[in-house]
């Protein structure tokens, strides 16, 4: 008995001695696969900001102080401006933010050459848009220029990683790395700038001069645009998702400023305060607080105390929605509102028309192009830009 009980601890310990060199040798498998991958996921990013650099320009803005305030401050030297663009189209097209040139009096867009030399140009502004803060600069290199594909935004996962190229303080062409923290972010004001705001969060650092800069998915396909960052936080900065500027790029393009549709109400998200006097039992629709005299939503029919519960069979849960889609139709379309008047359903067909200037809309319905966008003249550009170039 002892003889096979000794045999028998003999097996045993043969057998664990075996398992614990087998576990031994898929730990430094699994370590070994793990360095792969992270050396792997390095070098991706390593190409994709390779690549991509040569099409992403430093921006510098001139702006001369005005009478008045040279006279009040007794300053009457220059302010400069410091940002980021990238290249949309060969023939030297500039895709940046319009808070980045907006008032400048000379714009100067330095690129880096195929041997890694910097070069200097001269920009012109061909279209701006505060409320999406985009803007469609173009210099004359006189050869064909390097290029960005636009992606987009709709697919990214929160925690993909993201490359951020631009012009941070000055240093230019730097590479920062991160992760995509958020998605959707429209509760975000940065300096209090009214618009179209749905932005993408992210932990890549993102300083000032970043701004119209690119945000690179490991493809090297820009989902965003590097726009805002939280001073007093680490790790926590805004883009625009690319989508937004694939939208108003056309109009950018050919006029020089953005249309938009209007339907001439005043909304606002559902609060539990609201549902419960409008006899709503969830919090997912659009409160109208105000319909124009003579407006299209008034012709409609639609009133005050209505809620938006959908738009052309998409539902509609906050108000950011329903004013994007509105303001991304043309004047004539006719847009199929989903509503609840006193808790009961019904359909509202709306014949959308131009947005009216400034001075004739109210300040929740304009969100439309700035004060600079208004005062330029509609200018067309020959040729077309395609939005995925």
């Amino acid at each position: 008995m002892s003889v096979r009980w000794v045999a028998g601890v003999a097996l045993l310990l043969v057998s664990t001695a075996g398992e614990a060199g087998r576990t031994q040798v898929e730990k430094r498998m699994w370590v070994d696969a793990k360095q792969r991958k992270v050396r792997t996921q390095e070098s991706e990013i390593s190409k994709v900001a390779q690549r991509s650099r040569g099409a992403v320009v430093a921006i510098t803005t001139r702006t001369e102080p005005s009478v008045e305030a040279a006279a009040a401050t007794g300053d009457a030297e220059p302010q400069k401006g410091l940002g980021s663009g990238f290249l949309i189209h060969p023939d030297g097209y500039i895709l940046t933010s319009s808070h980045v040139i907006e008032g400048a009096d000379e714009i100067t867009i330095s690129l880096l050459t195929p041997s890694g030399v910097p070069e200097e140009y001269t920009a012109e502004v061909v279209g701006l848009d505060a409320q999406t803060d985009c803007a469609l600069l173009k210099i004359d290199a006189g050869r064909k220029l390097p290029i960005l594909k636009l992606g987009s935004a709709k697919e990214v996962q929160i925690a993909d990683w993201v490359v951020v190229i631009g012009n941070p303080f000055g240093l230019a062409h730097s590479v920062t790395v991160g992760v995509v923290s958020y998605k959707g972010r429209t509760d975000v004001v940065p300096s209090g700038r009214s618009g179209y705001f749905d932005y993408l969060q992210t932990d890549a650092s993102i300083n000032p001069g970043n701004s119209g800069g690119p945000v690179l998915d490991l493809n090297g396909d820009v989902i965003a645009i590097a726009n805002a960052v939280n001073v007093s936080g680490q790790g926590i900065a805004f883009a625009i998702p690319i989508d937004m500027a694939k939208q108003v790029l056309p109009d950018l393009w050919t006029l020089g400023r953005v249309r938009r549709g209007w339907m001439g109400v005043s909304v606002q998200d559902l609060t539990p305060d609201i549902a419960g006097t409008v006899g709503m039992r969830s919090y997912a629709g659009v409160f109208v607080s105000e319909v124009m005299e003579d407006s299209p939503a008034s012709r409609a029919g639609l009133r005050v105390g209505d809620v938006i519960t959908g738009v052309d069979r998409s539902s509609v849960r906050k108000s950011h929605t329903l004013r994007w889609k509105v303001a991304t139709s043309d004047a004539g379309e006719v847009v199929a509102l989903q509503v609840r008047r006193r808790g009961r359903p019904l359909s509202v067909k709306v014949k959308l028309e131009d947005m009216p200037s400034v001075e004739e809309a109210p300040e929740e319905e304009i969100l439309a192009r700035g004060p600079q966008a208004d005062e330029r003249p509609d200018r067309a550009v020959s040729g077309r830009i395609p939005t995925k170039p």
